[in-house]
Formats: structure tokens, sequence, C-alpha cells
């Protein structure tokens, strides 16, 4: 799975966090920031399309317009980014991500103690 582009994340983070497909006008609705120029409509079209082609997203017709909504789960872009995250910096190393984390005060004990229970969760889940 290749990694998107900072704005194709964007994109797909507002079509992952609602339910149900969006036009394209919905998206840039979703995607004005405080402060910020409204995006280019034909600009977030490209992009749409763009991810389409990709195999990121499907559309449906509504009308003379579409709407669309994404076809790749965001359990599984967080995987593989994160999985090439560690690659990257951290040697392939999980306890080293951790380990920086705990290092740089960025993780509390409250959620390492969290971190524990749901390793101990799923191990005992992949027993079974």
């Amino acid at each position: 799975m290749k990694k998107l582009s900072e704005r194709e994340e964007e994109i797909m983070s507002v079509l992952w966090n609602h339910d149900g497909p969006l036009f394209i006008r919905e998206i840039i609705d979703r995607l004005v920031k405080e402060g910020e120029p409204r995006p280019n409509f034909s600009t977030i079209a490209t992009f749409v399309r763009g991810l389409e082609s990709k195999g990121w997203l499907a559309h449906e017709y509504i009308g003379n317009c579409n709407r669309y909504y994404p076809i790749r789960e965001l359990a599984d872009y967080q995987s593989q980014s994160l999985k090439s995250l560690v690659n990257r910096f951290f040697g392939g190393s999980f306890l080293n991500l951790v380990s920086t984390l705990v290092g740089n005060e960025k993780i509390s004990k409250d959620e390492m103690n969290k971190l524990f229970d749901e390793i101990e969760r799923q191990r005992k889940e992949n027993e079974s």
C-alpha cells in the first residue's frame, strides 16, 4: 500500500470519519480550516479522482453528480503507516518507538498500563 500525500490523507480522513458518501463540495466544506482560504473545487476534484484511480475511493451517481466513499479501511492504512514509520525511524523495532515515547514523556504511566492491558488482551485473543 503506497503512502498518501498530506492532502490525500486529509481527504481520506474526511471520508473515513463520515458515515456515508460525500459530494466533492461536502468534502471541501469539511476540509476548510479557520483562517485559511477555501480549497479550490477543481484541485480537490483532481485529488479525489486520483484517489479513485489508485483504488482508495469509489463513487455512486446521484443526479448528475458523484458521491464518493472509501473502499480501503482506515485501520489498514494506520497499520501500514505505523509499520513504515517504525521501519524508517526506529530500526523496525516497536520497542524503540515505545522507549522513545516513554523517554520523551509523550506517554503517561496510565497510558502505558492501558497499552500493557491491550497487549495482554490481544495475546489472549490470539491464543484462543
